[in-house]
């Protein structure tokens, strides 16, 4: 039904009631990013939980379908199966994550690896040390990696295949340095990446 014009103009009441409808819909589109689609109840409880502990809600993807946590901030997630997500580099999710939400941080983070070069590191911890900063960092184990935080403003979709063939090969030499007593594991290992990425 129009509205008819008086003296080429909209009535009063109608301009409010447009700009009440604007506001409204402006304001209830703060909640959740536009293009995301309605997420499922345990993707909402992600993003609340994450959101609650001052986490950007794009850490862990779309497709949650269970999601657990405890009054100590250990969190279970159950996705639809192991997938990867690119933001600056790729990042894979295995089918169950875990670890231990307080404010700002993920600690013992499992499920999670990320690439570098051509190397995959499992992620130990993630965290958002000053918000103004702009930044959020990636524990690897060996070294800690930053990123903008606007790049895990929105939940990544996920896509399902294979894990990288270096993954456990990465993983036991992430835990044989954090198991050294010294550097002379870490110049080994460094020696043997060189003879591996020289013969590639």
């Amino acid at each position: 039904m129009a509205l008819p014009l008086r003296g080429g103009c909209w009535p009063p009441l109608a301009v409010a009631l447009l700009l009440l409808f604007l506001c409204l819909a402006r304001a209830s589109g703060e909640t959740e990013p536009a293009g995301l689609g309605e997420p499922s109840a345990p993707e909402r409880a992600v993003r609340e939980a994450l959101r609650a502990h001052g986490l950007p809600i794009g850490l862990l993807p779309r497709g949650a379908r269970e999601f657990r946590i405890d009054g100590e901030g250990h969190f279970e997630v159950r996705l639809d199966g192991a997938c990867s997500a690119r933001f600056e580099n790729e990042v894979r999710y295995e089918a169950n994550v875990t670890g231990t939400l307080t404010y700002g941080q993920i600690g013992a983070l499992s499920g999670v690896t990320a690439q570098e070069l051509f190397l995959w590191f499992p992620v130990k911890g993630i965290s958002v040390e000053d918000p103004s900063s702009g930044l959020i960092f990636f524990d690897v184990g060996v070294v800690r990696k930053q990123f903008p935080l606007s790049l895990f403003e929105i939940p990544p979709d996920c896509k399902v295949g294979p894990p990288p063939a270096n993954l456990n090969e990465v993983r036991e030499m992430v835990q044989a340095v954090e198991k050294s007593k010294s550097g002379k594991l870490r110049y080994h290992l460094d020696q043997d990446a060189a003879q591996r990425t020289a013969t590639l």
